[in-house]
């Protein structure tokens, strides 16, 4: 992701600009005196929420999943 500094003023008369860069992924620090006031990012797409139980009777778990022995054991940590 590419970041650019831009002094107020170019950001006033150039903003349409700074927008459509920003559309596309860019982030855009807004100076003042050569001092960063203020940043322009892209929106994160929000995130839909998770329903507990969406998947419920479509995953079947193994009996013996979380099964471990001591073959496992060794195989896992040495001798």
């Amino acid at each position: 992701m590419t970041e650019e500094i831009v002094n107020i003023y170019d950001a006033k008369t150039g903003f349409s600009r700074l927008v459509s860069r920003v559309e596309h992924g860019e982030r855009v620090t807004i100076s003042r005196n050569g001092h960063p006031v203020a940043r322009l990012v892209p929106i994160e797409p929000e995130r839909t929420a998770r329903v507990p139980g969406a998947l419920s009777g479509r995953v079947r778990i193994a009996a013996d999943f979380d099964a471990f022995d001591d073959r496992d054991a060794r195989e896992w940590f040495g001798e």
